[in-house]
């Protein structure tokens, strides 16, 4: 598979200046303590369905430790993992499954190209493909600086119905 142009251009937003952070995601996203891998959202443009959003590392994230002690890495199931849930912040916020939780469906044409290391800022790009009631699909990136670290495309299922999370 060729490596897949950026989704969004990086001059569209500003790292330094999200347009939403942790609280406001909880909002639209169920993911709590160690299972939340994202910081914050860049950038989010409903007209071409494509939002970016980042997940600041540390020495404390829960992986380190275990990951490869003496080089610690991201491990890419969780770089995966970050991209399901920007998917699912999109997916809530503009009610494209509403009333329902959306879970992973799975993955296709993954391909890790770079690494993330403690103290590294990860941003996904994402861009949805497909959105019906049953099934919403979205490439996506992950970055590093200028570094592409990760592709693919994820899918999310409604794996359950759910009142409105409280805002």
């Amino acid at each position: 598979m060729p490596r897949r142009k950026l989704i969004v251009d990086p001059s569209f937003y500003d790292e330094n200046q999200p347009i939403a952070d942790i609280e406001e995601i909880r909002q639209f996203n169920t993911h709590r303590f160690e299972m939340e891998q994202l910081t914050g959202i860049l950038y989010e443009n409903f007209d071409e369905k494509t939002a970016v959003g980042y997940l600041d590392t540390s020495d404390n994230s829960f992986w380190v430790r275990g990951h490869m002690p003496d080089f610690p890495l991201m491990p890419g199931v969780i770089m995966c993992e970050s991209a399901a849930q920007l998917t699912s912040f999109f997916a809530n916020k503009y009610k494209l499954m509403p009333d329902c939780i959306i879970g992973l469906g799975g993955f296709e044409s993954v391909r890790f190209r770079g690494i993330v290391r403690p103290g590294d800022r990860f941003v996904v790009q994402a861009k949805l493909v497909h959105s019906k009631k049953i099934l919403i699909t979205a490439e996506f990136v992950g970055l590093v600086g200028c570094n592409l670290v990760c592709e693919g495309i994820v899918k999310g299922v409604p794996i359950a119905n759910k009142e409105p999370i409280e805002k």
